[in-house]
């Protein structure tokens, strides 16, 4: 049953999707056009394409079971020496929370096509640089204005959806699905604490979300769970299913063309706070998480942030955070490999626009919510930022894409390098410590109270920390 969009174009993106692994897709796109809307034509050819085996000369080696992408990862730190104050603890992990607000409500109003995939004859990032020197906003330094000149102007707008993450109007940081997979992940490991794999994924997300708070690769997965568990019978089972190592591959690839796309990448974060200090750790909880709808790279995606975000709470130095994040995925790897090309673009310009610009021309092949591009250019912000969150934090959201995904996941990482106190108070004091998640108990909460459940379960899984 094909769940985020309808088969044919679930059909054209799995086309996309076998070429980018590996696979000669040749002659897939007319047998889709010829099938038509037939239902079983379609199928036919989807189960064929399936069945394509990777091309022996592809360059990539890319697992995606832990102890494969364990064998092919380079060497690193896994664990770092962090010894930290109570109170520096507890500041970081609120810095962690906040940070990744900011930037989640910095990018939620340009999470839009202009913005994320360019219109106009511009690339997105073009846009959201006119929306705010139409608004005499420019550089960008608050959050997105509710008018601009480019409205008249160009065509540009700012649509209806996320009018409370406006700059005339933003009191809070509002339901996003990027700070309510955070919420998730404290919830895991609340209530698992590290007994818990893709399966148990699976159980909460039924239990707290509904199909309509999930999107592309998260929607397919949702819909083929709840097929696996009707069947059996067994969704309202506490305990794991025997069978399932072998139904989760069919449950995340099954009619899922966009296992490789951010989904995954967006998860991380609820889980590294958990494993502060431990890339290692936190790159396999980030996988037990994207293994249940996503593969390879989709999979690689939230591990890389995960061990990054795990590093920034003890690591000052944006190049070695990223170097750790590295290190938690296999070397020859199509992330990686994209992820080096950005690091070498982020150190050889000091001007934001020529940054964005250079990302955007280098991995603009991809769909504005893969996992490789969005990744790229949060190495390029971390690493042009050079440990000022606000330039970090901007330039995430100026390069379009995935605005909002991209401004959280850097605002969580510079959040716990930097801590609470050293955050810009014009950026956090709109927020008012408060978020919403749509989750039953987090709706709303304090943002600080979150942060210190974080650091509690933290302090829980590392005693000797």
């Amino acid at each position: 049953m094909a769940g985020w969009d309808i088969l044919r174009n679930l059909l054209r993106e799995e086309v996309i999707q076998r070429h980018q692994e590996g696979c000669n897709t040749e002659g897939f796109v007319e047998k889709i056009e010829e099938a038509g809307s037939d239902r079983l034509k379609l199928m036919a050819v989807y189960e064929e394409m399936i069945q394509l085996q990777v091309c022996p000369d592809f360059p990539f080696t890319e697992p995606s079971e832990l102890e494969d992408i364990r064998k092919e990862r380079p060497e690193g730190p896994r664990v770092l020496p962090v010894k930290h104050s109570d109170e520096v603890w507890q500041d970081k992990f609120h810095g962690a929370w906040l940070g990744r607000s900011i930037g989640c409500a910095l990018g939620k109003p340009l999470e839009q096509f202009e913005y994320m995939s360019g219109n106009f004859g511009n690339p997105g990032w073009r846009n959201v640089q006119l929306w705010f020197q139409g608004a005499d906003a420019w550089p960008i330094t608050s959050y997105v204005p509710a008018h601009s000149r480019a409205e008249q102007e160009i065509g540009l707008k700012i649509g209806n959806g996320s009018i409370k993450s406006l700059r005339e109007h933003i009191s809070y940081m509002e339901s996003d699905d990027d700070i309510r997979y955070t919420v998730l992940g404290l919830m895991m490991l609340e209530e698992k604490g590290l007994d818990w794999d893709s399966w148990d994924v699976g159980m909460l997300w039924h239990r707290v979300l509904s199909y309509s708070q999930v999107c592309t690769a998260e929607t397919q997965a949702y819909l083929n769970f709840a097929q696996v568990t009707s069947h059996e019978m067994n969704l309202c089972r506490k305990e794991r299913n025997p069978e399932w190592q072998e139904q989760k591959e069919w449950v995340r690839t099954y009619l899922n063309p966009y296992r490789e796309w951010i989904g995954a990448q967006i998860r991380a974060d609820g889980f590294a706070y958990g494993a502060a200090g431990k890339p290692e750790l936190a790159a396999e909880l980030a996988w037990r998480d994207a293994s249940f709808s996503h593969v390879k790279n989709g999979i690689y995606g939230e591990m890389f942030v995960a061990a990054m975000i795990a590093a920034a709470f003890s690591e000052q130095d944006t190049e070695r955070i990223v170097e750790i994040g590295l290190s938690e995925i296999p070397v020859n790897c199509r992330l990686a490999k994209d992820v080096r090309e950005a690091v070498a673009i982020a150190r050889s310009t000091q001007d934001q626009v020529e940054l964005v610009d250079r990302i955007w021309e280098a991995f603009k092949h991809y769909n504005p919510v893969h996992t490789n591009n969005n990744a790229a250019l949060v190495t390029a912000s971390l690493i042009f930022g050079q440990g000022d969150f606000e330039k970090a934090v901007t330039t995430a959201v100026l390069g379009g894409w995935d605005t909002d995904c991209n401004g959280a996941t850097v605002g969580s990482i510079m959040g716990a390098m930097l801590g609470a106190g050293a955050l810009p108070s014009s950026w956090s004091a709109p927020l008012n410590d408060t978020l919403f998640a749509e989750i039953n108990g987090f709706h709303p909460i304090p943002i600080s109270t979150c942060a210190s459940r974080s650091y509690v379960v933290f302090k829980k899984l590392n005693p000797d920390s």
